[in-house]
């Protein structure tokens, strides 16, 4: 008896998937670079200088991936407007849709159903977004307005001193190096759990580099999208048996893998320090 062929459904363009490695690369080469500028004084930071060429390259990396940074949110911005025009909403329909990526009351019931689901309740009914894809989402916008603004006032203090007063600065350096630091803590800790280091995906949920999801998986992880696609007619339309390209799976995975061992190394090295400081009475 022949084998059924695995069907596919696309979940992520080409377009989306280059925003995300845009991201990937400025995000983790950022991380790196600040966190190494922000303690300076310690033997990891000390070896990732001297890796990259000293501490003025790690500077001149971190300027030029934000400008990466603002190029990926401007391409961001082009893609949730080419969406708008391509949905027919208006733009107040468009923003509110309850399949949309802005919070609404279904993921807060999503969210308690998730915790309930961890003692032994039932499996909420998902959608295209859950809400931790959703926080993700909004966090671009906000380290665009926090981290972004902050530092775009430290690489040009003196235009900037032009409009506010100085000691602005101080409290730039403040907000631009802390909330750096919890946004290294939450995509390397939370970011990684939820998309890849959960048992069914670990080691690497590789959907966003390969960009299709087989149709036995999104049912299961996504029954409302899947019952709403076959219930319009569009699962049809979309479902292939074109796998992933093999050679794309294969680096996918290689450089998700490199990615999330980097971004974990990262992070346990920033616990220690901060442990140590708290020890130090610093």
């Amino acid at each position: 008896m022949s084998k059924t062929p695995t069907m596919y459904v696309e979940r992520f363009s080409v377009f989306q998937r280059f925003i995300h490695l845009l991201i990937i690369l400025s995000f983790l080469t950022l991380a790196i670079t600040g966190m190494a500028l922000k303690f300076a004084m310690e033997g990891w930071a000390a070896m990732i200088a001297d890796w990259s060429g000293g501490f003025a390259v790690l500077g001149a990396l971190h300027r030029f991936c934000a400008v990466i940074t603002f190029f990926y949110f401007f391409l961001t911005m082009i893609l949730l407007y080419t969406s708008w025009k391509d949905s027919g909403k208006s733009l107040f329909g468009f923003i509110f849709d309850p399949e949309g990526l802005v919070p609404n009351l279904t993921d807060l019931k999503e969210m308690i159903g998730t915790f309930k689901w961890f003692f032994g309740g039932k499996r909420p009914y998902y959608g295209r977004w859950i809400y931790w894809e959703k926080f993700d989402f909004m966090a671009v916008f906000w380290g665009i307005a926090v981290i972004g603004s902050s530092g775009l006032a430290l690489w040009f203090p003196v235009q900037f001193s032009k409009y506010f007063p100085g000691y602005w600065l101080n409290i730039a350096t403040i907000i631009h190096s802390d909330e750096a630091l919890l946004a290294a803590g939450f995509i390397f800790t939370i970011h990684f759990y939820n998309t890849h280091l959960r048992p069914e995906k670990f080691p690497l949920d590789p959907v966003i580099f390969v960009g299709s999801i087989s149709i036995d998986e999104l049912k299961h992880e996504r029954p409302r999208e899947y019952d709403q696609l076959v219930a319009s007619g569009e699962l049809d339309k979309m479902s292939t048996r074109r796998a992933p390209t093999a050679w794309l799976a294969r680096m996918a995975t290689v450089f998700g893998i490199f990615v999330v061992t980097t971004g974990s190394i990262l992070v346990v090295s920033i616990i220690i320090t901060m442990f140590k400081y708290i020890q130090g009475g610093h």
